[in-house]
């Protein structure tokens, strides 16, 4: 092995890492150290300036190891690579010290921050000495794209991709295409017909000669990798010809919230009160009326009905409020005469032009009134009146702190909006993984927020959490252009940090086939041991850490090398 040059540079991160350790410090303390050939810190070591640094000491020093100590590697890592591998060194000669989120920001002693930044980074050091260079490696790409749902973020992205020219298979499991979109009547906040949006976009998708729609069908099983996918698919429960394409996108929505468990609310017992995709309903029939057939003069709209509720759903569905706005509007231009309350928990208007739609719909002479879910919600029961209001609303209202009762004759619930019931067959189908809240999960919420941890899977639309059609389009047409991107190359990169079974030591026990995420380990019969894909395997080390016999090893991350940082760390433990 070579004898290492290491360059160690230490970031400032403005203040994020500068106001609990002692930069300087760290810089002068692991600068002295064996095999370090220069130190030095940087207000930004993420930004062009800071990666010039690098790459210029690289040329200048003769470098052939680089250690920063800055963030997580989760963000910066493949930057200081890059860089790396411009200045002429093979970029996983680089390692990464997290001295933010593991050191500054989880203390409040200086001291002993700036002690532990030195630990951190002596540990790196001592694992650095033992990476070894690794080759990227990349597979051809199929250009067709297999898209998982049939909503307006489904068809955004299969036109944009079938735009482009290439091949798009878009699967839903329903008998039409458009989701939730297809029920409303208009949009917020302008008002503006959600009928004449999707029904030309539909029409566009069903007519593109690059998009074969499949309606009544889901996805019974994929295998393969990023670039060169297989699917099997059942149409009315009868098996389908295999499908191959190079991209999935997966946009299957959410589905409202049923009402029925909140027995204050006396949905399904009351015929009147009814969800607010159900009054989308009555909206695109045309008229509004009661059981009775008659047009209500006390109509009440509830928000939050499943949400930002610890019994229900803890999140905001993001949409309600605005939608619950938008009923005033109609509601008022329907029904001139009608009393209208907004019974709320909160208001919450974030959106471009939302704030101003609020503002503008206070003005529609409608009643506010403020409710505190976490102590009560508001209570339906029946009422018997001569102007057939036949149901009374029992709350206390908050911002005036008396119970009162609201008259009515029509409650309009606005729900939820949670996942489908079939998402863990589909996120284990796919091979991606859900949050607590059953969304699914993206490689980064900030700097990567369409794509998975699955090479080749991207996630748009409202499964990935609630959001409005814009926010769902642009998600749509950001996992189009990343697909067409990998498409327009021709070949993607794969993982290279991925596991390797040492076939002397391997027992042909198979327990890595079985704990494998990602089904990457197979059983060779003729040899009796265990093989890994590696254009499959992520490097997850799973199979590794559960194999009886030590005959997994993952590159990147050997014994040495962890090792090594475990007692680097340690070394100077005060």
């Amino acid at each position: 092995m070579e004898e290492p040059r290491i360059g160690v540079y230490v970031c400032w991160c403005g203040t994020n890492i500068s106001k609990m350790v002692d930069v300087e410090a760290v810089t002068k303390e692991v600068g002295t150290l064996p095999g370090v050939v220069l130190s030095k810190n940087y207000k930004y070591m993420c930004s062009d300036p800071g990666q010039d640094l690098i790459i210029k000491d690289i040329k200048s020093h003769n470098l052939n190891r680089v250690i920063v100590a800055a963030c997580s590697p989760r963000i910066h890592e493949l930057t200081f690579r890059n860089a790396c591998e411009k200045a002429g060194i093979n970029p996983y000669l680089f390692e990464m010290a997290n001295i933010r989120e593991q050191d500054s920001w989880v203390h409040t002693d200086r001291t002993e921050a700036t002690k532990k930044a030195i630990d951190l980074v002596i540990g790196a050091i001592r694992r650095v000495r033992y990476h070894e260079p690794l080759q990227k490696r990349s597979v051809n790409v199929d250009p067709a794209t297999l898209i998982i749902g049939g909503g307006i973020s489904g068809m955004t992205a299969a036109l944009e991709i079938a735009n482009a020219g290439k091949k798009v298979y878009l699967l839903e499991r329903t008998d039409h295409l458009g989701g939730q979109v297809a029920r409303f009547d208009l949009t917020f906040p302008h008002l503006s017909s959600a009928r004449q949006m999707i029904r030309p976009m539909i029409q566009r998708v069903e007519n593109h000669p690059m998009i074969i729609v499949y309606l009544n069908t889901e996805l019974k099983e994929v295998s393969g990798y990023i670039g060169n996918f297989k699917a099997r698919l059942v149409f009315n429960g009868a098996e389908q010809p295999e499908i191959t394409f190079g991209n999935i996108i997966a946009a299957v929505g959410l589905k409202p919230f049923d009402p029925s468990v909140i027995a204050e609310y006396g949905y399904g017992k009351f015929p009147d009160v009814i969800t607010s995709l159900e009054f989308e309903d009555k909206l695109r029939a045309g008229r509004i009326l009661t059981k009775y057939g008659k047009e209500p003069r006390n109509v009440a709209i509830i928000h939050c009905v499943g949400s930002r509720n610890k019994q229900y759903h803890e999140y905001c569905s993001r949409v309600c409020c605005m939608v619950a706005l938008k009923f005033v509007h109609e509601i008022r231009a329907a029904l001139p005469d009608a009393n209208i309350f907004e019974i709320y928990a909160d208001m919450r208007a974030y959106g471009k032009g939302h704030e101003e739609f609020y503002a503008m719909t206070t003005h529609k002479q409608i009643i506010f009134l403020m409710y505190d879910q976490q102590k009560s919600l508001p209570l339906i029961r029946e009422a018997y009146r001569d102007d057939d209001c036949n149901m009374l609303i029992e709350m206390n209202e908050l911002l005036s702190g008396i119970d009162i009762e609201v008259p009515v004759d029509m409650v309009i619930l606005m729900v939820n909006m949670e996942a489908h019931d079939n998402v863990k067959e589909v996120v284990r189908t796919i091979g991606v993984s859900l949050c607590g809240n059953q969304f699914f999960i993206e490689k980064h919420p900030k700097l990567d927020p369409v794509a998975t941890t699955t090479g080749g899977v991207f996630i748009v639309g409202t499964c990935q959490g609630p959001k409005d059609i814009p926010d769902s389009v642009a998600q749509a047409k950001a996992a189009a252009a990343r697909i067409l991107a990998t498409i327009a190359q021709g070949s993607v990169p794969v993982e290279v940090t991925t596991a390797v079974v040492n076939e002397s030591f391997c027992c042909g026990c198979q327990t890595c086939i079985s704990v494998c995420p990602y089904s990457a380990v197979s059983f060779d019969e003729a040899k009796k041991v265990s093989v890994v894909n590696e254009v499959l395997c992520k490097g997850c080390g799973t199979c590794g850490g559960c194999c009886p016999a030590g005959a997994i090893t993952s590159k990147h991350f050997t014994d040495r090398q962890i090792l090594s940082e475990i007692e680097g760390i340690m070394s100077m433990s005060y």
